[in-house]
């Protein structure tokens, strides 16, 4: 019988969108096909069956796959390695052989590929579980007593590492927990915390507690407690009945015990750390309370443009005229280190210099204003002029009525008080922007404690109060053609507008349209900072004055103070501003004394 004639097409390969159609479809007996009168399209890559008989001595129907063809008669299971055909079926002709090698190649083809991604996704999937199990190097610290006395939140501090706190630390706490001082309210809020902590009990010790239970989910951590005692040997100089010596010998028997993890001690006390590190046990400072680690990366709220700076942002520089202040509409590659209401200036010999303060910034443009001359005697403020660059930038500020709150910081003897006093006295008295000034202060003793004072509270902060009389003696005394009778006068309403509170009393108070100033800022921690800033209701303007180079409160750094805080959390805000003066004008011989000394 003659063979059929060859297909006129190619053979196609099933889509993969087909193979659970075709999978469907219920299953027939093979069955001898006559020869076709016409070309017909084939889907098999062997000759069909010619009869029973013929077919029991092929090879099984290949099963649905990818990458092979789908004939006419298909099976429903897997074919075993049994069912492997000892020998291929006579092909059905040239074009038939044709689609064979060309589905060999491409099934060729799709295997690599298929191997290809297998072998990539496997190596993947090595590396994936590989980093996953990999141990997270964590470590145990061992807290002080001062450590929790300083930050009541420093157990939620350590992320990822665990914390370990003694038993004699536990009670050190309880001995501090009376009393209204700051140390007091803390160690307060720390038993409340760990009160929290331990609420449902601890039915696991050696396992510890999350510290994420109460919320804190920046503490991925845990908490340990000292739950037995534990024997160690110190050196014998050591009296053993002291509570840090009991801390450091907590250290020593967990660093026997533990061999696998670092256990490091933490204490804000530096002869402790000292002891610590001669016995050969690790000891650190707690840093998290601070803003800056170098005073020196204080935002100075100025910046000295640079000599090419009209050739760099010149070229597309839009200016404008508006309210007897020049507008310049800048873009270049100094905007992106611009600040709001940060001054900049430019001066060139042989040239007009260039004062300015950043208004605006908006994507990759930024706007300049032109600053108030205030170093001439027709701006005069209460009769103070500006005498440096930095003066007059505070002065802008002080008498910008959309500024909120404004920090000057500085040396002895920069003006900061003299020029804030005054610019209150010109808003309270003259423009009636504010209904009065209030002054306030930390009294920090820079010596001893001269003990209790007798008086009211504002006779109580009187001896405190020297820097504002000596103020309000210089400005009385700038008015020459009032005379005795006029100054007295003046004196007496100057005084009836200035109020005098403590921060004692600060608490739950709210000032509407008034003039606030805290002199010695720098005394104050960050949470006395912010009970100060939010008594402020509408309309009030708050100044903190200070010099971070005189800080008596104990405990307190550079980098810790509270106005170093607010200078850095308020820097870009559109309603602050910060200027650090830099030149003192008191004396000359204050100002010898101040690099000398």
């Amino acid at each position: 019988m003659p063979l059929p004639k060859p297909p006129v097409r190619k053979a196609t390969l099933l889509a993969p969108a087909d193979y659970p159609t075709v999978a469907q479809k219920p299953q027939a007996h093979p069955v001898a096909l006559p020869p076709a009168p016409r070309p017909v399209e084939l889907r098999v890559l062997t000759a069909a069956p010619q009869s029973n008989k013929a077919q029991a001595a092929t090879p099984a129907p290949a099963v649905a796959s990818p990458f092979l063809g789908t004939g006419s008669v298909r099976r429903s299971i897997p074919r075993t390695p049994s069912e492997a055909p000892s020998a291929p079926s006579a092909p059905a002709g040239p074009m038939a052989r044709q689609g064979e090698a060309q589905g060999a190649a491409k099934r060729g083809r799709s295997n690599a590929a298929s191997e290809a991604t297998a072998s990539a996704k496997a190596e993947r999937g090595g590396r994936a579980k590989k980093a996953g199990k990999a141990p997270v190097a964590t470590k145990l610290f061992v807290l002080d007593t001062n450590v929790l006395m300083h930050d009541p939140m420093s157990i939620f501090r350590f992320e990822e590492h665990d914390v370990f706190l003694p038993m004699i630390t536990l009670e050190e706490l309880d001995g501090h927990k009376k009393g209204m001082s700051e140390v007091s309210r803390n160690v307060r809020q720390v038993s409340r915390e760990l009160d929290a902590l331990a609420a449902d009990g601890l039915p696991d010790p050696a396992k510890g507690t999350p510290l994420a239970k109460t919320g804190h989910r920046e503490a991925s951590g845990r908490l340990f407690f000292q739950t037995t005692f534990m024997d160690t040997r110190l050196p014998e100089g050591l009296p053993q009945g002291k509570a840090d010596n009991q801390i450091l010998g907590v250290v020593q028997a967990l660093r026997t015990q533990i061999q696998d993890r670092e256990v490091v001690l933490v204490s804000k006390d530096i002869n402790m750390r000292i002891k610590a590190r001669a016995l050969g046990l690790p000891a650190e400072d707690y840093f998290n309370d601070k803003t800056l680690e170098d005073g020196d990366l204080l935002y100075t709220g100025v910046l000295a443009l640079p000599s090419d700076f009209w050739e760099h942002h010149g070229k597309t520089m839009e200016s404008w005229q508006q309210g007897g202040s020049t507008y310049y509409r800048i873009s270049g590659p100094l905007v992106p280190a611009l600040l709001i209401n940060q001054f900049v200036y430019l001066e060139a010999p042989g040239a007009t210099p260039l004062y300015a303060r950043v208004t605006e910034i908006t994507g990759k443009t930024a706007v300049l204003r032109t600053l108030r001359e205030f170093t001439h005697q027709k701006n005069a403020v209460w009769g103070v002029t500006a005498r440096n660059r930095e003066q007059n930038f505070a002065l802008n500020l002080l008498m910008d009525p959309d500024c909120d709150f404004i920090t000057l910081t500085g040396t002895a003897g920069t003006g900061k008080t003299l020029m804030t006093l005054a610019a209150g006295l010109a808003q309270v008295l003259d423009d009636r922007r504010y209904t009065e000034i209030i002054v306030t202060r930390v009294t920090v003793p820079v010596g001893e404690d001269i003990g209790f004072l007798p008086g009211t509270e504002e006779e109580k902060m009187g001896p405190w109060m020297g820097a504002l009389d000596d103020n309000l003696e210089v400005l009385a005394r700038s008015d020459g053609a009032a005379g005795e009778w006029g100054r007295a006068a003046t004196n007496d309403l100057v005084r009836s507008k200035i109020k005098i509170k403590s921060l004692n009393f600060m608490r739950g108070r709210t000032f509407l349209n008034k003039f606030v100033i805290i002199d010695e800022a720098q005394n104050l921690t960050p949470k006395q900072m912010k009970t100060l800033i939010t008594r402020a209701g509408p309309g009030t303007k708050i100044v903190c004055l200070g010099n971070l180079a005189q800080i008596d409160t104990p405990y307190l750094t550079e980098g810790s103070s509270g106005l170093t805080y607010a200078v850095d959390r308020f820097k870009g805000w559109p309603h602050s501003g910060h200027v650090t003066l830099a030149r003192g004008e008191r004396s000359r011989l204050a100002d010898y004394a101040s690099e000398v000394l």
